[in-house]
């Protein structure tokens, strides 16, 4: 038998897990600051949410099969369609702003490279019922607080923004048919993953002419809000939007992180307005989080819409951010005591020690096996625990332990009432 996950797939030793509970605690922390309550969904979803949106990549990046009841189902590749269908059947009793936030496993049949997995965990978070922009500013500031706790700044990355009505102002006036509107943003959300002649060749399939494309890269190119609307010499209403956006996250304090950049489109067809990605500065990862909104998803599924707008957030990629900047914390197993008798006749009191060590709420790992003192002493190091308590004949006769702190290395006997 291979010993080895399946390809894409990860084990999770108890150190491994020491640092997901980690990363995860710290997904939670963020999301709470800011009032989201967590919610989840079955892993295993109904084909037919995900492949009602035909053409999209994701439709062919499934983990999809018929179960024995001849239903077609699918591993979820992503949380927001089973998002949508939780709010759907909330109905009219859904307070409005709902804000929720979940870090489900998400599977997708795809090619792995660095940061991507066929399977991972994303930190999704979500505000339905706010229309503005204000929700988009809320949602950004939640992730510029999520780095912070992790030790990065604005040097370490960079959160690019644009606005899909951006490019859907620019089409429009070039004459491109709405319908040509999700295949385009397809196209150039490959942009920086293609060579220009194969984005081109694509354009050309969709019988869009090298001078529009030339126009579409034109205005994808600009780095500046001032720039742009020297490009686009004219009145896009959607500039006042993102400029309002920009002046939130002033007032937020966080504009040092953001940038703007219209080239971000996300490949998704279900975002609506703003769009954001984050990149590392060094630009040797790919994309950390992504988001948007969405204010027509609920239609998509059947259901009347309502203005929305969240980010997914991937655990892979930011693992690998953070071993690049040396900022992974040291995380040791977290017990407060060793409890072990040092002789088998004492057994019986180091049980009842644990237990009322355990009692206290204390964290004790038992020392199940005869061992040399010198053993439990190396061993309760190696797992980083705080204190080591004896069980000793000497010692118990006057119903006393030994207890010694193994950061500080003092040493000292304890009565047990007291312990």
């Amino acid at each position: 038998m291979k010993t080895s996950p399946l390809r894409g797939t990860r084990d999770f030793f108890p150190e491994d897990m020491r640092l997901q509970n980690w990363l995860f605690a710290n997904f939670r922390d963020a999301a709470r600051k800011f009032g989201f309550e967590e919610y989840d969904a079955p892993i295993l979803e109904s084909e037919e949410l995900y492949i009602r949106k035909a053409g999209e990549e994701i439709t062919a990046q499934l983990y999809n099969f018929e179960d024995k009841g001849g239903r077609r189902v699918t591993l979820r590749p992503e949380m927001t369609p089973s998002l949508a269908r939780l709010i759907l059947q909330k109905g009219g009793s859904l307070t409005l702003p709902a804000k929720w936030f979940s870090i489900p496993q998400c599977w997708r049949y795809e090619r792995t490279t660095r940061g991507r997995r066929r399977e991972h965990y994303q930190w999704n978070v979500d505000i339905f019922g706010v229309p503005g922009v204000t929700a988009e500013a809320e949602l950004l500031a939640v992730i510029v607080t999520f780095f912070k706790q992790l030790g990065l700044s604005e040097n370490d990355l960079k959160i690019r923004v644009s606005n899909r009505k951006l490019l859907q102002s620019v089409l429009a006036a070039l004459d491109i048919p709405d319908e040509k509107f999700a295949p385009v943003c397809v196209l150039v959300d490959k942009l920086e993953k293609l060579p220009r002649e194969a984005i081109e060749a694509d354009m050309a399939a969709l019988e869009i002419k090298p001078a529009v494309v030339d126009r579409i890269i034109e205005t994808l190119s600009v780095r500046s809000l001032d720039e742009l609307e020297k490009v686009l010499d004219g009145d896009f209403p959607v500039i006042e939007e993102l400029k309002t956006l920009f002046n939130l996250a002033e007032a937020y304090g966080y504009s040092d992180w953001l940038s703007f950049d219209p080239s971000i489109v996300r490949g998704l067809a279900y975002y609506t307005g703003t769009v954001f990605e984050a990149f590392d500065t060094g630009g040797t990862l790919r994309a950390i989080c992504g988001g948007g909104r969405y204010d027509r998803l609920l239609s998509t599924f059947g259901g009347k819409d309502i203005p929305a707008c969240g980010f997914g957030f991937g655990d892979v990629v930011i693992v690998e951010l953070l071993k690049e900047k040396n900022l992974l914390p040291e995380l040791t197993a977290n017990i407060d005591d060793v409890v072990f008798a040092m002789t088998e006749s004492l057994r019986d009191v180091a049980m009842a020690t644990a237990a009322k060590l355990r009692k206290k709420g204390r964290s004790v790992d038992l020392v199940l096996e005869a061992k040399k003192a010198k053993w439990v002493f190396k061993n309760a190091n190696r797992i980083g625990a705080g204190r080591v308590v004896m069980i000793a004949p000497d010692e118990w006769e006057k119903k006393q332990v030994y207890v010694k702190d193994l950061a500080s290395g003092t040493e000292s006997t304890v009565s047990y009432d007291a312990l």
